[in-house]
């Protein structure tokens, strides 16, 4: 099975496994349930198959050394989900993020550490609260759907990491599942 990018180009092949996980994930998504529930349930669908050789091809497995980097692995036709592989290179990290839709991470290889927010107001002015500092190793699963979901992954370790992030939006349209970037708190890069 192939899928298109962002940019019209044509993903590499996947494997048996992601094709299981994308029958998998349709059948939870045609329950209908709330954004939640849904996250909840492909989590269960995605946790056996981390850690394991044959999830990823050895291209859906390089990264770059600019910037953690994107493999689109499957956009469903009709926009309900996707799936993507992160591959992180030692120290890279994404902004302070939340996102269109509800999400599922899970660490393939290596370890990710994750910052999550809050965000508070006084009416006037907004500001972001660390909430809670989490390591996830190969097999950690997290799933969530906004509001609540602002958070900064990094790879922390001094190999590879790489996790699959299945979204709840068609994210060959959209290109990313980022909605908004939030400025980090004052003292904190």
């Amino acid at each position: 099975m192939t899928s298109p990018t962002a940019s019209g180009a044509v993903a590499a092949r996947v494997t048996t496994r992601i094709d299981d996980l994308v029958v998998g994930i349709r059948e939870v998504i045609q329950r209908a349930q709330s954004p939640e529930l849904t996250a909840h349930l492909v989590g269960e669908l995605l946790a056996p198959v981390l850690g394991t050789a044959d999830l990823l091809t050895a291209a859906q497995c390089e990264g770059d050394p600019d910037s953690y980097r994107q493999h689109l692995l499957h956009a469903e036709p009709d926009g309900s989900f996707s799936i993507v592989t992160l591959v992180w290179l030692p120290g890279q990290q994404t902004q302070i993020h939340d996102h269109v839709s509800w999400c599922v991470t899970g660490v393939h290889e290596g370890q990710e550490r994750e910052r999550r927010y809050r965000l508070t107001t006084d009416g006037r002015t907004s500001r972001l609260i660390p909430t809670e500092d989490v390591v996830n190793p190969t097999g950690a699963i997290a799933a969530f759907a906004p509001p609540g979901d602002i958070h900064r992954v990094r790879n922390s370790c001094s190999t590879k990491a790489i996790s699959i992030h299945v979204y709840g939006a068609d994210i060959a349209r959209l290109g990313t599942s980022i909605r908004r970037i939030y400025r980090a708190p004052e003292g904190e890069q």
